[in-house]
């Protein structure tokens, strides 16, 4: 009964609030909902703007419409990014390619001839897998308690320079993201073609990796890699087993 007094209460008082926001809002969500739309039909002319599943005017976490477009977009772009360095490191890994230095003090090889990329995963020890998967973990924290959030404003697929944060307590010389300043150099134009081809080169990526995983699992999933790879007997999906 409390409660439903407190929820009429609020809801009368939401009624007298003022609502200047409401417009500025309203076009803010706009303009992400067209740019999401822009980019669509620059990445696939054909296709173009396809969305069965209105994820493009929904909303989460009780967030606004233009905040979830922004953690959508930013999540393509991200895991694109994972997607194609795992496509192409499962590549250089399948063809015995590795550094040339040893992966530990006692002098222990890169594990090049455990097999398969899941099998040489297998085959590092925990310790190795720990500092890997913190070292990631340490990016994602940074990425998003680091300049403005992609959610509050800030460029989907932008990862923030750690020489522009406080925190990071010591100097550090690259940043990961163009560490050389290629990038910086290029003009605006050159940025959004850049970022169609980063979209739907990750796009393809995260279907290339899923492949050769799956083709590895389940035999005959991908006809066009039958043969092509190994069967691998673990599990791709538990790091530490």
């Amino acid at each position: 009964m409390k409660l439903s007094i407190l929820a009429t209460l609020l809801a009368s008082a939401a009624a007298f609030a003022p609502q200047t926001n409401t417009r500025s809002t309203s076009v803010a969500t706009k303009a992400a909902k067209d740019d999401l739309m822009a980019i669509a039909e620059k990445s696939n002319p054909v296709l173009k703007y396809y969305d069965p599943l209105q994820l493009g005017t929904t909303t989460i976490w009780g967030e606004t419409n233009e905040a979830t477009i922004g953690f959508l977009r930013h999540s393509e772009i991200k895991h694109g990014r994972v997607a194609m360095a795992a496509f192409v490191g499962y590549i250089v890994q399948s063809n015995g390619f590795h550094f040339p230095w040893q992966i530990s003090f006692d002098g222990s090889p890169f594990p090049s001839d455990a097999g398969s990329p899941p099998e040489q995963w297998d085959a590092l020890t925990d310790p190795a897998k720990w500092q890997i998967i913190l070292f990631i973990g340490f990016l994602e924290w940074f990425s998003e308690a680091a300049g403005t959030h992609y959610m509050r404003g800030g460029k989907p697929g932008d990862f923030p320079k750690f020489s522009d944060s406080e925190l990071i307590p010591h100097p550090v010389p690259l940043n990961l993201f163009d560490p050389f300043g290629f990038s910086a150099k290029k003009s605006e134009a050159q940025k959004a073609e850049g970022l169609i081809k980063e979209l739907n080169n990750g796009r393809l990526a995260q279907i290339g990796i899923i492949a050769f995983l799956s083709e590895q699992k389940v035999e005959g999933s991908v006809p066009l890699l039958k043969g092509l790879v190994p069967h691998y007997n673990g599990e791709p999906m538990a790091p530490f087993m």
